[in-house]
Parts: C-alpha cells; sequence; structure tokens
C-alpha cells in the first residue's frame, strides 16, 4: 500500500474543505436568488367574473396596481386587440394607471371612458389614449388567463396571448 506523506494529506484535507465550501457557497447563492413564497403566491390573483352585470365596472389589484375589468353591453362593439369573449360577453380589462406620470385615472361610466384628474388624459373604455391628451400609449394589459368565468392575473393565457398577438 502506498505512503502517504503529510504534504499530500494536507493538500487533499485543503482541497476537499474548498470543495464543500464551494458547494455551500453556490447552494445559498442559489437560495437568494431564488423569490420568496410570499412574491410568488402575490404574483397571482384570482377575480371571479361571473357577478359583473353588462355595462358594470370592476376594480380589483394585482401586485398592488389597480386591474379594471369591464363587461361590455353589445352596443360597445369588441376590440380584438383590448377584449376578450367568455361565452357571448365581451370584456375589456387593465392596468388601470395612466401611461403619462402614473396617475390613477377615475372611470366615468356615463362618458364611457376614464379621465386622469391631474393633467387632462383621456383613455377609451378599451383603455386607449385618446389623441391631444397627455397620455402617449393605452393601458398596459396584465398578463391573464380566463379559467371558467374566474380570470387568473398573473399567469398568460390563450386570450392574453391573442391581444397581444394582434396588438
Amino acid at each position: 500500500m502506498a505512503e502517504i506523506k503529510r504534504r499530500d494529506f494536507l493538500g487533499m484535507t485543503l482541497g476537499g474543505v474548498t470543495a464543500v465550501g464551494a458547494i455551500t457557497s453556490l447552494v445559498a447563492m442559489k437560495k437568494t436568488w431564488d423569490p420568496l413564497p410570499s412574491v410568488v403566491s402575490a404574483g397571482f390573483t384570482t377575480v371571479d367574473i361571473s357577478g359583473i352585470k353588462e355595462g358594470e365596472f370592476f376594480q380589483s389589484e394585482w401586485r398592488g396596481k389597480p386591474i379594471y375589468i369591464i363587461r361590455k353591453t353589445s352596443d360597445e362593439g369588441f376590440d380584438p386587440k383590448r377584449d376578450f369573449k367568455i361565452n357571448d360577453s365581451v370584456f375589456t380589462l387593465g392596468i388601470q394607471i395612466c401611461t403619462h406620470l402614473g396617475c390613477i385615472p377615475i372611470f366615468h361610466p356615463d362618458l364611457k371612458e376614464f379621465l386622469c384628474p391631474c393633467h387632462g388624459g383621456k383613455f377609451t373604455i378599451d383603455g386607449i389614449n385618446i389623441k391631444g391628451t397627455p397620455p402617449p400609449r393605452p393601458f398596459d394589459i396584465p398578463p391573464f388567463k380566463v379559467d371558467g368565468t374566474k380570470i387568473v392575473f398573473g399567469e398568460v393565457g390563450v386570450e392574453y396571448q391573442t391581444m397581444i398577438g394582434k396588438a
């Protein structure tokens, strides 16, 4: 059997301790990069839209941002870039934050538009900015998935992909 010299033993021991330290460091780095469970669970919001009546405005929150959902009436039309259907009902939704300065516009059901009180920004019922007003672009559309009569915000579904593909 080969004799192990003291110098070789110390070298192998140092190499082993270094390897264990490197693996422990990599595991610790991966844990810090992974989002906390509370953050992951906050990424999804489920809203049941079965109770929303025709022409009704509904507001919820997703990741701390106000989200609106409107069930459009039959005379308001269908815009494939901003609307989706569940059965025969047409819905529109968006993040209700003005794309000009980040204010929260107020929905006026009688005018069927959003009005930003800070700088006079206006958006249509579909969340499209009205030309001649300060907002540079329409409301953002959050990722969503339709699950029966529920909308799951934070998950990408077929309806979302269709809308984004046509935008």
